[in-house]
């Protein structure tokens, strides 16, 4: 997703005069509302069927419903979603508002001069939590094959009384053998070998 390409919005707001200033200055930019709503019930399930590429959400200030269903949103189905808020917010409502996945929190309404700037801010505020997101969720990911691998050769090392890099040998060709990754092979070991109370000659092999 990259602004200023013209982006299918969904639209959350109670009061009909405002929503309607807000869909002609999206328009102006040559967006589309593809629908409005008038509040952030059920948001998830809108945004699977209308699969928007932004939501905003225009309305005095967040209450505690539009929270849960933005982090929701953002949990299962993450995309930008811009507040527009008639009047400030306190720290704690904005602390929430962007914790709940808020990627522009904007104060006085939206304003027709200044729909473009927001809508690239948020856009790429998104895309940068997103990414690192990505690479956080691999990190930890990572962290977690680690810690498996580290057991499995672990329960290697004390069911077959060898070193260190054979236990770890003797791992990797299993996997390579089935075709496991290596993380996958590992915790297929360490169920094997925590039911045994015995060491266990070949167990690498029966693991397979």
């Amino acid at each position: 997703m990259n602004s200023p390409e013209p982006l299918r919005i969904l639209l959350i707001d109670k009061d009909p005069e405002r929503a309607s200033q807000v869909c002609q200055a999206l328009r102006h930019e040559g967006h589309e509302v593809i629908r409005q709503r008038p509040d952030a019930t059920g948001l998830t399930a809108a945004v699977a069927r209308d699969q928007p590429d932004m939501v905003i959400i225009d309305m005095d200030s967040p209450d505690r419903d539009t929270l849960e269903n933005m982090s929701t949103l953002n949990t299962h189905a993450p995309r930008p979603i811009v507040f527009f808020a008639d009047q400030p917010g306190d720290r704690a409502t904005i602390h929430a508002a962007v914790k709940a996945g808020v990627s522009a929190y904007v104060v006085d309404g939206i304003q027709p001069d200044r729909v473009r700037s927001i809508i690239d801010s948020a856009v790429a505020q998104f895309e940068s939590f997103q990414a690192l997101r990505a690479e956080l969720e691999e990190t930890r990911s990572a962290l977690e094959d680690r810690k498996v691998i580290e057991k499995a050769k672990g329960l290697i090392i004390r069911h077959e009384n060898c070193d260190e890099e054979t236990a770890y040998r003797m791992l990797r060709s299993s996997a390579m053998e089935h075709s496991e990754r290596l993380a996958v092979m590992a915790g297929r070991v360490i169920k094997l070998l925590e039911r045994r109370s015995q060491g266990s000659v070949g167990a690498i092999q029966k693991a397979s």
